[in-house]
């Protein structure tokens, strides 16, 4: 029951410090260091950005990640992925970003606390349900995702990220979920 009320408080205050004007997205993917640390700083609220150091994706996989510009908080944003078909910048937290930088080297993610990243850019999922439209992928719009240890309370939520609900999605060969949590639709 404590697990529940907790999950429901950060919900709460997460969904409350949201701001209502979102950065628009491209498919352009930047390609500059200029135009990634442009890109990297869409992907949350001015009041995360304003101090988050600004990493660049690795050359390799299970490469180091490259110091765009040093923040001063416990924040870190990046562009969208250079190997992707859509600009997805993002900001996270040092649990999410770990979560995920174990995840992409190939490492069991050891996730110990509640994480949490914005992705104010939103994400493009397989469109299973149409509900929200036709065609093969869903622009789920900007969004907030959190990661906990509760992996069981978790698999229990809506797997469907185009049918406009929150849901739960996992890094491509993983299995460890997380909570998507859309703030509004990609079209208003």
């Amino acid at each position: 029951m404590i697990r529940t009320s907790v999950w429901m408080k950060l919900l709460t205050t997460v969904l409350l410090t949201v701001a209502p004007a979102f950065a628009q997205s491209s498919d352009r993917l930047p390609v500059t260091d200029a135009e990634k640390m442009a890109d990297a700083l869409r992907g949350g609220p001015a009041f995360i950005t304003k101090d988050a150091t600004v990493l660049d994706w690795p050359s390799s996989p299970g490469g180091e990640f490259r110091v765009l510009r040093t923040g001063t908080s416990a924040w870190t944003c990046l562009p969208g992925i250079p190997q992707g078909t859509h600009d997805e910048p993002g900001c996270f937290d040092q649990v999410f970003l770990k979560f995920m930088k174990d995840s992409m080297a190939g490492r069991t993610p050891d996730v110990q606390s509640v994480g949490i990243s914005y992705m104010y850019g939103g994400f493009w999922v397989p469109n299973k349900s149409h509900a929200m439209g036709s065609g093969n992928e869903f622009h789920v719009g900007p969004h907030i995702m959190i990661i906990g240890q509760d992996q069981t309370m978790l698999q229990t939520l809506n797997r469907d990220g185009s049918n406009g609900q929150p849901y739960v999605n996992h890094l491509p060969g993983h299995s460890e979920l997380y909570l998507v949590i859309p703030v509004r639709q990609w079209n208003e």
